[in-house]
């Protein structure tokens, strides 16, 4: 007899419909599965069949063929246990149900029947949602995660036999729910805040201007200044994410398996800090069935790389795509995957090997050649994508034993929202523009436009401080995004003047 049950696959962040068709006919017994099926989903059988002896049922002693559709498509992972397990039991007659034309079915199954939580949960659910089914049969685990979407009933069931009651219509189980609201409110309190921070008010507008505008940020300065501190905190004056923002986090962490625990919507923005020994494809994802990289993980959120040039070059290289189009495109012989990267990078380093070039009280002790050969370790295209340079001096003790405390995050972040707010008014009719950082020149000649003043001051900041020519348009940027700060609807001089000052290390002006 034949049984099919609707189930699903990840690729890449979303997730493909996939229907299990399980044929039992007489012969010698034996079990296959096939539709291009990856190792643990092959290894299935041995868990399948002790489950559904440990459950009370019984194991047909006949040719079982299982096939997941569509069959050209590689199928990874465990979630097909359960969706297998009731192929078995439906095509040996052992229940029916016409609820299996209404439900998707996910999960891993324990050796006693038990079901375990699998990743990739949300964009199945997604996927269920679309084809336009009732419900999803999934681990009970899982069941909070899966109730952020809304429009289709979530089942979470903790072992086979109470799948199979459910299915059978003899135990009910009500659809698990959640209050997104509250899940929003409750995760987005951050553990730092800029008020923590002593001294380096330069730099906190600085990373405020970043905020507002998207902006790429490259810290300088000496160890213990405080660019790693700094950094941590940009994501607390970053706005709100939107619930679409979170959603698509969220499925992104999903798919990794990386939801802390107890988390089922990612409500705070993400915070990266992959370390310099990281591979290209630790960095922008891969494998042979690519997973999402640290610059995916990073997505509506902030990337900090520390000790830049400790990098590996071809690392960095990498790093030019994501920065451009704010996603990632991994080619494989069998598939090409897209995964969303876009974030606000910072990167911080020091000005030389020893760290104490250009430091007033400390001697450094690198030569010219090792300084240059340090510092041209990062490449122009590379610089050239990293809109605000800055330098970070080290922090006087007068500012590090001050009781007083800085402008807290909440009252930067009502800043930000606010210069963001007007951003999105101003590209509302743009797809894919979201911020200032974002602009192409057609914008910058409709959103940029100076007046004589402001022009004679960009010119003679260009020609004084030796800035590079691709130094012109990501000052306008800035000086857009430190205009709506100001709520001005036109660039002043005050905001060239400002925003010339964030090129300061542009590599025309590097010694």
């Amino acid at each position: 007899m034949l049984a099919k049950i609707l189930s699903s696959t990840v690729q890449g962040v979303d997730a493909l419909p996939v229907e299990v068709e399980v044929d039992i006919v007489f012969g010698l017994p034996g079990f296959s599965t096939v539709g291009l099926p990856e190792g643990a989903v092959r290894e299935s059988k041995d868990r399948v069949k002790a489950a559904i002896k440990n459950s009370g049922y019984e194991f047909p002693g006949k040719r079982i063929t299982v096939n997941l559709a569509p069959a050209d498509i590689k199928k990874a992972g465990t979630g097909f246990d359960l969706p297998i397990a009731l192929g078995i039991l439906a095509a040996s007659e052992v229940f029916s149900s016409d609820l299996l034309h209404d439900y998707a079915v996910v999960g891993e199954l324990a050796l006693d029947g038990f079901i375990r939580p699998v990743p990739g949960i949300l964009p199945m659910v997604l996927a269920a949602r679309k084809k336009g089914l009732t419900g999803i049969l999934l681990p009970a685990e899982n069941a909070e995660e899966a109730a952020v979407v809304k429009g289709i009933d979530i089942i979470g069931v903790a072992f086979l036999h109470q799948a199979v009651e459910f299915l059978m219509q003899l135990t009910p189980i009500e659809p698990t729910v959640v209050d997104l609201d509250t899940l929003l409110l409750n995760q987005r309190t951050y553990d730092v805040d800029f008020s923590e921070v002593k001294g380096q008010e330069h730099v906190k507008r600085a990373l405020e201007v970043a905020a507002a505008g998207d902006h790429n940020v490259l810290l300088s300065g000496p160890p213990g200044s405080g660019k790693t501190m700094l950094s941590r905190r940009l994501p607390t004056i970053l706005p709100d994410l939107s619930f679409e923002e979170a959603l698509e986090t969220t499925k992104i962490y999903s798919v990794c398996g990386l939801l802390p625990d107890s988390c089922s919507l990612m409500a705070q923005r993400p915070f990266r800090t992959p370390h310099h020994t990281i591979s290209d494809a630790g960095l922008i994802g891969g494998g042979n069935i690519p997973k999402p990289g640290e610059v995916s993980l990073a997505h509506n959120g902030v990337l900090f790389l520390d000790e830049l040039p400790e990098f590996k070059k071809h690392v960095l290289e990498v790093l030019r795509q994501p920065l451009e189009d704010g996603q990632v495109t991994i080619a494989r012989a069998s598939s090409t995957l897209t995964f969303p990267a876009r974030f606000v990078l910072i990167a911080a380093l020091n000005p030389c090997q020893c760290g104490f070039h250009g430091d007033t009280r400390h001697q450094c002790t690198c030569t010219p050649v090792q300084i240059k050969r340090y510092q041209d370790k990062l490449s122009g295209p590379l610089l050239d994508r990293i809109d605000i340079h800055l330098e970070v001096p080290a922090v006087a003790f007068q500012e590090v034993s001050s009781l007083s405390e800085g402008e807290s995050s909440q009252e930067i972040k009502k800043r930000v929202t606010k210069a963001r707010n007007i951003q999105a008014k101003r590209f509302s009719r743009r797809k894919g523009v979201f911020s200032n950082s974002q602009m192409n020149s057609r914008d910058l000649k409709k959103y940029c436009q100076l007046d004589e003043a402001s022009l004679l001051l960009l010119e003679r900041g260009m020609d004084q401080l030796g800035l590079s020519a691709r130094a012109y348009h990501r000052i306008l940027k800035i000086s857009r995004t430190i205009a709506d700060l100001s709520d001005s609807t036109d660039i002043a001089p005050q905001h060239i003047a400002e925003a010339i000052q964030y090129r300061r290390l542009d590599r025309g002006n590097r010694s």
